[in-house]
């Protein structure tokens, strides 16, 4: 199968993998489309397999990054999903390899990771197993993961906001999500409020819209992050089921 790079020619034609049959979620999927549009025409990167599925890949230099960290003339891995039935065939090996070619000429790469398996961050061990190496981690289960061309370049890191992991809101819910995943748009503005109505806790919703805002954002996952009280819960998108542990394991309701 062929390797496509989504540009401005073809991107109004080709799926963006996530969320491409999901009705709930077709404002999202719009609003997603839109970022990228802006974002390619910055220097952003999106490649995947000529599939109708989730096997891509997606990258930028740092300098245009919305992750919170410091890693000058690194490139960043925004986003990076096989989906489990084409695991095991190498189009994961072969995405890296692409991030890696177009990375020359930067000290390195970087990618946002955890301390295990975690739904929407990229498997740690594949990227440990292709010569990442762990530089720098943030409260309570955040790392960063970095691939290095030059060995004597510096290790990238976390902002202070990331490492904080704190929001200023301490009453009730807030969550800070954007535009870079189709998801978010429902699970946050129809599922999380309706959630949060029912079980009768404040909720603040803001959403990011620039890189700034990324770059001083309290979480390392600018997708999507959920606070309780000013403290930090969950970068996953929830819907009813999980919110519904949350309730009961974490805001003891």
């Amino acid at each position: 199968m062929d390797i496509i790079k989504l540009d401005s020619n073809n991107i109004d034609n080709e799926h963006i993998c996530c969320a491409i049959s999901d009705k709930k979620c077709q404002n999202g999927y719009i609003q997603k489309r839109e970022w990228l549009q802006e974002q390619l025409t910055q220097g952003y990167v999106f490649k995947k397999y000529d599939i109708r599925h989730k096997v891509f890949i997606e990258y930028c230099p740092s300098e245009i990054a919305w992750l919170p960290i410091y890693a000058p003339n690194f490139m960043v891995i925004n986003c990076f999903w096989v989906a489990g039935k084409y695991a095991g065939n190498g189009y994961g090996k072969k995405l890296l390899e692409e991030c890696i070619k177009d990375s020359k000429g930067k000290d390195g790469i970087v990618i946002l990771a955890s301390d295990k398996k975690r739904p929407y961050l990229s498997d740690k061990s594949f990227f440990i197993n292709h010569g990442f190496k762990i530089c720098d981690s943030a409260p309570p289960y955040f790392e960063l993961l970095v691939y290095k061309n030059n060995p004597n370049s510096i290790n990238p890191t976390f902002n202070q906001s990331a490492q904080n992991n704190v929001c200023a809101n301490k009453n009730g819910l807030t969550v800070y999500y954007s535009n870079q995943c189709p998801y978010t748009e429902y699970y946050t503005n129809t599922v999380l409020r309706e959630l949060a109505d029912k079980a009768n806790i404040p909720l603040n919703i803001i959403k990011i819209t620039t890189r700034e805002e990324a770059l001083n954002n309290p979480s390392p996952f600018t997708i999507y992050s959920l606070f309780f009280n000013g403290k930090f819960i969950t970068h996953d998108i929830l819907n009813e089921n999980k919110f519904n542990k949350l309730m009961k394991h974490t805001f003891h309701l």
